[in-house]
């Protein structure tokens, strides 16, 4: 008898082992049986996390229960007042193990305000937390936006909370594959050892005293002024900061980008990749935002080609 699941599904897990990375990253390695179903297809695979409540409990909204659906624990979930309501929290995967039943998970640690980064700082092997993800036996899953196409040239940029789906998209790529990878993180300390095909060159950008976003743009626009001088797009930037940053005219292929409202979604993918280009940009919304206005609307590039997520909006809580 076939038997149909869901996409996504509740995974029981408990924390195996922690490694620090580096000052800001914090490996977590969840281990549980259940993780033997856990969808593999890694690359920057969305998963959500449910942290437990002060006392280390878990309110029951019917999410283990395989009968009950998604939405309909959601449901549930949104209804229960605020002292019995598990914070919920996206992450993107960075290893799958389904054999040895572990995943990792990469925190960046920005203190203990956010329910996130609070229960990584103090979590012990043992806890328990619970993972929302992937089945690998269900016909379809989502929660992937990385489809470069037949793109042999890549741009690839985003902040610290973008890192571990950047590494894993990274290691991923064939080795024919060339283009620039900028990654903005808090310090030098925080640049992770990471193998790229020869053709790629990867550029850690520490911010320092910087504003957030500032060396990620303007490593980004230096991309660009290469690419219209015609040469060949490269991470070695001497000066990041203060690199030019030209603000182009616009061209059809960004005419119908419009600034966005405050509760705009700042999340656009195609669906259909076009070119031998394939831009890839995660992080801040603001940041990522005027990014891909400036790759589309100055540089021309064709928003078929451009991928954009805001995983995070500043001085706003992430809504689950």
């Amino acid at each position: 008898m076939n038997v149909s699941h869901h996409p996504y599904r509740t995974y029981r897990t408990t924390v195996a082992r922690r490694e620090q990375l580096s000052p800001s990253f914090l490996r977590m390695t969840l281990t549980g049986p259940d993780l033997v179903h856990f969808g593999t297809a890694g690359l920057d695979q969305r998963i959500k996390l449910v942290l437990p409540l002060p006392d280390g409990s878990f309110t029951d909204v019917g999410q283990f229960d395989e009968s009950v659906g998604m939405m309909e624990w959601y449901r549930r979930w949104r209804e229960l007042p605020d002292e019995q309501r598990n914070p919920i929290r996206t992450y993107t995967i960075r290893a799958v193990r389904p054999e040895s039943r572990e995943i990792d998970i990469d925190f960046v640690l920005h203190g203990t305000e956010g329910p996130a980064s609070a229960w990584a700082s103090a979590a012990a092997p043992g806890e328990p937390l619970v993972v929302i993800g992937p089945d690998a036996r269900a016909d379809e899953t989502g929660g992937r936006e990385w489809n470069p196409g037949d793109a042999d040239s890549v741009l690839i940029a985003g902040d610290e909370t973008a890192v571990p789906a950047i590494c894993s998209i990274v290691e991923s790529l064939p080795t024919h594959v060339t283009g620039s990878v900028y990654i903005e993180v808090p310090t030098e300390a925080d640049a992770l050892p990471l193998t790229a095909p020869d053709g790629v060159a990867v550029r850690w950008l520490a911010r320092g005293s910087a504003a957030h976003g500032l060396r990620l743009s303007a490593a980004v626009h230096a991309w660009g002024e290469s690419r219209v001088a015609g040469g060949t797009p490269t991470a070695d930037v001497a000066d990041p900061v203060h690199a030019p940053q030209p603000a182009g005219p616009e061209n059809a292929a960004g005419a119908e980008l419009a600034d966005p409202s405050e509760d705009d979604v700042l999340w656009e993918v195609p669906e259909d990749t076009v070119g031998s280009c394939y831009a890839w940009l995660a992080g801040e919304a603001s940041t990522i935002t005027a990014l891909r206005r400036h790759l589309v609307r100055g540089l021309g590039i064709d928003r078929r080609s451009v991928a954009f997520m805001g995983y995070w909006r500043r001085g706003r809580a992430e809504a689950a």
